[in-house]
């Protein structure tokens, strides 16, 4: 069905797109941006690339070739925060108002980036976010994503499988003003991590809005296993206590129960050398995770479900320890 977008003008939509070595997805998620959307030939895509290894910027040259508005560019600095400035400062042409940010690895609707502009000039806020699906092919990855269903995984955030709309303080980037995003200067690229909850802080303190549409949803693909999976929260939690460091900010209740986590387990299994009844605490813990993967194989009637519980625990340590560690161990904030 040809989507018709009744309030951005498909000229004024800059789309950026940051890869590194997304061959797997690049192709799909181009496909899946200009299907069944013949506006979106006017609307100009950029696919700022890290140096990647594979056959990605093979595959969006081709693109290139058969559709004028899909351009590539280099981003030496990797980072996806680095690639989305990079794509307005070098690639916004003066008729662009609107940025809608869009990953490789996610699996997008057609007519994706035009509901996202015509949302955020429909609301006349600063910023749109949009909800994120999380799925996975793998039975890990379907394992994975069923956690973030509960609390347990996405501590409640309405842009994880959330349903309804509404301003929030944060949530999955999809689309901005771009007079508000130079005024606020773009992503901040020495952060790890949480740059774009960052960035939202920042909008608020220029008095930008933020609105989540979720009626307007993509499927993320989950990390394909357990070590990367920890890798990424391991940076999550970095990230979000340099926001907090940056802007002497302080943690709300939901981002101090995975730090909380890991030190009670940690300082339970060691005072339990001398007092073994306080493994009682760690073995709770454990147990609520295999409740929860239990009840979630319940649900789904997949042996997959079982991840869950491995799941959520890498998530909720290596979250808490990258927080620790950068909040508490390493100097200053970043700037």
């Amino acid at each position: 069905m040809v989507y018709h977008c009744t309030h951005a003008a498909p000229e004024t939509i800059l789309v950026a797109i940051p890869t590194l070595n997304e061959a797997t997805h690049i192709a799909d998620t181009l496909e899946a941006l200009l299907r069944d959307a013949p506006q979106m030939a006017e609307v100009k895509i950029v696919v700022a690339d890290g140096g990647s290894t594979d056959a990605t910027c093979d595959i969006v040259r081709d693109y290139g070739a058969r559709h004028p508005n899909i351009h590539l560019i280099d981003n030496p600095d990797k980072l996806q925060a680095a690639a989305v400035n990079k794509v307005v400062t070098d690639c916004a042409e003066p008729q662009h108002r609107i940025l809608v940010r869009v990953d490789a690895h996610s699996h997008y609707k057609p007519g994706y980036v035009l509901r996202v502009a015509d949302s955020l000039l429909k609301q006349d806020v600063a910023a749109l976010a949009t909800v994120m699906d999380s799925v996975g092919d793998s039975c890990f990855q379907r394992g994975s994503a069923w956690s973030l269903e509960t609390k347990l995984g996405s501590g409640g955030s309405g842009h994880r499988g959330g349903t309804v709309s509404g301003y929030v303080e944060h949530g999955h980037h999809a689309g901005f003003d771009l007079d508000i995003w130079r005024k606020t200067g773009g992503y901040n690229t020495g952060f790890v991590a949480n740059e774009d909850a960052e960035l939202d802080h920042r909008i608020g303190l220029a008095g930008g809005k933020i609105w989540l549409d979720a009626t307007i949803r993509l499927d993320y693909v989950m990390r394909p296993s357990l070590g990367k999976l920890a890798k990424q929260y391991w940076r999550y939690g970095k990230g979000r206590a340099q926001t907090i460091q940056t802007h002497g900010m302080r943690p709300k209740l939901r981002q101090m129960v995975p730090p909380v986590i890991l030190l009670v387990n940690m300082v339970s299994l060691i005072l339990a050398l001398f007092w073994p009844k306080l493994l009682i605490l760690p073995l709770l813990y454990l147990g609520l995770l295999a409740a929860m993967s239990l009840q979630l194989l319940l649900k789904h009637r997949s042996l997959c479900a079982l991840w869950a519980g491995p799941a959520l625990l890498a998530m909720h340590q290596a979250w808490g320890a990258g927080f620790l560690i950068q909040r508490y161990l390493t100097k200053g904030p970043t700037s």
